[in-house]
C-alpha cells in the first residue's frame, strides 16, 4: 500500500467513527448499517483477484458502500491501472456526502441514491458488497411488493415477504453484471437455513456458478455491533457446468479457513440446510425414522407480559388472587438446575422457584363479580396497556392462555455448543403438571408412543436417557446458529432429526389414541 492510501484509509476510518458515532445503535440497527472491519474488507478483495485473471482491468460496483471500505481495499489490492471504472451507491446522505467528498479525486463515484430504484447498466464485472441488513419487519408492504417484484424481473429470484434487504440487494445487482462477472457478498448466513433463502439457493444454483461459501466461527462475530453469524458468497456469472461442486468453508478466515471441503451442487440442490457444511461431507438421506414418528412438538405458549401473567405464589396471596385460576409453569432453563422435574402429589413441581400463570377464560363480569381482587389486577394491566400488546390484543380475553397442557418431555429452545455441558440443547423429563413458555419445545407422545408408554412404565425415561445421548452435531445440524454462538431449534427442525435410537426401544404398536386424547395436543 503506498503512503497515498495509506492516507486516504485513515482519514476514512476517522471519518466512519465520527459519522457512526452520531447515530443511536437503533438507528443503525434499523437501518442495517454496518461498517466492514478494514482487514475483513482487504482480505476479501485479496481472495477476489484470485478470481479475477491477472491481465484485465476491472469495472467495480458496490451497491451499498458506505464510506467505501471495500473501493478502499480495491485500491490496495489492485493497481490503478487496472481498475477501469469504480461506482457505488449510498442512500444515507450522512455518510454518501462526507464518502463523496474523501474519495472525489481517488477515481470512485458515489451516486446519493437508491440503489434499488435504480436501472440497471450491465457493464461491472466485479461486485463486492456488504448489503443493509434491514430485517423484512422494517420494509412496508408496499415496499416489499415493490421489491419482490423488481428482484424477480433482475435475477428471477421469487424471494418471499420474509426476506431481509440484503436478499434484494443481491438479486437486483444480478442485472448490473456483465457476463463472467465475479461477485462476492458479505451476507448473514440465515439464508442458508430458513425457508425464505431457498429462492436465494436456488438462484446460487441455477443461475450463476457457485463458487465458495465462507462462513465464520458463529461465536466470531464480525460486527462488533451486530449479532449475526456472517458468510462471503462468492459467484461468478455463467451458467453452472455439469457436474460443479462448490467449496464451503468455515471459522479462520477467508484466506485460511479452518475447515475446507468441495460439496457436489446437486447434493446441495437436496440439502435443506446449508450451514451442515463443511462439516458434513454428504447431505443427509431421509431417515426411516425421525422424532416427529414419537412426538408432536410444539413450541411453549406465548404470554404475552411475562412479569404480568406469571407470579410467584407469594405474590398471588399478596393480592388475594384466586390460585384456582392459575396453573403452574416451569421457570426459564437456567432456574432448573436438573434435567427431571419431580412433582408433589398435587402435580407441582419441587423447585425452589416455581410459577405459576393467569389462566382463564372467564369473561370480565364473571370475574368482577365472582373474584372482586382479580377484577381489579385486571385494571392494573389495563392501565399498563398490557390489553393493547400484540398478543393480547389478538386474544379473546384478551388475558386467556393457549392451550399447552403439561408435557412428559420438554426440550430448551436456545442453547449454545460451547456450553459447560457440552450439549446446546437440553431434554427434561417433566412429572409435574406445569405447561412451558416458549422458551422451551414441548414433546407430546403420538398414538402410535403413547400406547407404548401405556404397557411399559419405564419407556418414558429410557427414551428421555436417548435423548439426551444424541450428538451434539446432530442436534446442530437441524437448528439454525446466530451471532455470538447462539443456536436455535424449532419445531419443525427438532422433529426432524434422526430417532432411530429412540425406534429401537419402541415396540411396533398401531392403536391410536382416542378422539378426545389427541385433542389435547
Amino acid at each position: 500500500m503506498n503512503g497515498m492510501l495509506d492516507v486516504l484509509e485513515e482519514q476514512r476510518l476517522i471519518l466512519q467513527a465520527e459519522l457512526d458515532s452520531r447515530k443511536t445503535q437503533s438507528e443503525r440497527n434499523r437501518l442495517g448499517q454496518f461498517a466492514t472491519p478494514t482487514n475483513l474488507a482487504t482480505e476479501i478483495l485479496k481472495y477476489a483477484a484470485t478470481l479475477v485473471p491477472n491481465d484485465t482491468a476491472v469495472s467495480f460496483l458496490d451497491p451499498a458502500i458506505g464510506t467505501g471500505a471495500f473501493y478502499s481495499a480495491l485500491r490496495q489490492v489492485f493497481p490503478e491501472s487496472r481498475i477501469k471504472e469504480a461506482l457505488g451507491f449510498e442512500i444515507d446522505a450522512h455518510y454518501g456526502e462526507p464518502a463523496t467528498q474523501l474519495w472525489r479525486q481517488a477515481g470512485l463515484v458515489i451516486k446519493p441514491d437508491d440503489f434499488t430504484l435504480e436501472p440497471p447498466a450491465p457493464r461491472f464485472d466485479l461486485v463486492i458488497c456488504n448489503p443493509p441488513y434491514v430485517r423484512h419487519h422494517h420494509l412496508q408492504n408496499g415496499e416489499k411488493a415493490r421489491l419482490q417484484a423488481r428482484t424477480l424481473s433482475a435475477s428471477k429470484m421469487k424471494l418471499s415477504g420474509l426476506a431481509g434487504l440484503y436478499s434484494h440487494f443481491l438479486g437486483l445487482a444480478h442485472a448490473w453484471m456483465t457476463d463472467g462477472a465475479v461477485a462476492g457478498w458479505l451476507i448473514p448466513s440465515e439464508f442458508m437455513d430458513v425457508n425464505y433463502g431457498r429462492a436465494i439457493k436456488h438462484y446460487l444454483l441455477n443461475q450463476v456458478t457457485l463458487l465458495h461459501i465462507h462462513r465464520f466461527d458463529p461465536s466470531d462475530v464480525q460486527f462488533a455491533d451486530a449479532l449475526v453469524s456472517s458468510a462471503i458468497v462468492w459467484f461468478r456469472n455463467t451458467p453452472p457446468p455439469e457436474k460443479h461442486s462448490v467449496t464451503f468453508s468455515l471459522g479462520g478466515t477467508l484466506l485460511s479457513p479452518q475447515l475446507s471441503r468441495d460439496i457436489p451442487a446437486k447434493s446441495l440442490a437436496r440439502a435443506p440446510k446449508w450451514t451442515r457444511f463443511p462439516v458434513s461431507e454428504t447431505v443427509r438421506q431421509k431417515t426411516t425414522t425421525v422424532l416427529s414418528d414419537f412426538f408432536r412438538i410444539k413450541r411453549g405458549l406465548v404470554t404475552g407480559d411475562n412479569h404480568y401473567f406469571v407470579l410467584t405464589a407469594s405474590e398471588i396471596t399478596e393480592r388475594r388472587l384466586p390460585i384456582e385460576l392459575f396453573r403452574p409453569i416451569l421457570p426459564s432453563p437456567r432456574y432448573l438446575p436438573d434435567d427431571e422435574i419431580l412433582a408433589d402429589e398435587d402435580g407441582l413441581p419441587l423447585l425452589k422457584h416455581q410459577l405459576f400463570l393467569l389462566d382463564t377464560r372467564l369473561s370480565e363480569e364473571q370475574i368482577q363479580e365472582r373474584y372482586p381482587h382479580l377484577s381489579a389486577y385486571l385494571q392494573i394491566g389495563k392501565s399498563a396497556q398490557v390489553h393493547e400488546r400484540y398478543i393480547c390484543r389478538h386474544r379473546s380475553p384478551w388475558y386467556s392462555q393457549e392451550t399447552r397442557p403439561p408435557a412428559p418431555i420438554v426440550c430448551t429452545y436456545l442453547g449454545r455448543s460451547d456450553g459447560k455441558s457440552g450439549r446446546p440443547f437440553r431434554f427434561i423429563l417433566n412429572h409435574s403438571d406445569a405447561t412451558v413458555a416458549n422458551v422451551y419445545l414441548a414433546m407430546y407422545p403420538t398414538a402410535r408412543l403413547a400406547c407404548a408408554l401405556r404397557a411399559d412404565s419405564t419407556l418414558l425415561r429410557r427414551i428421555w436417557l436417548t435423548l439426551n445421548r444424541i450428538a451434539p452435531e446432530q442436534l446442530l445440524g437441524e437448528g439454525r446458529v446466530y451471532g455470538g454462538g447462539l443456536h436455535k431449534l424449532e419445531p419443525n427442525e427438532l422433529a426432524n432429526v434422526d430417532a432411530t435410537s429412540i425406534a429401537e426401544l419402541v415396540p411396533g404398536s398401531e392403536r391410536a389414541m382416542s378422539a378426545t386424547q389427541l385433542s389435547l395436543f
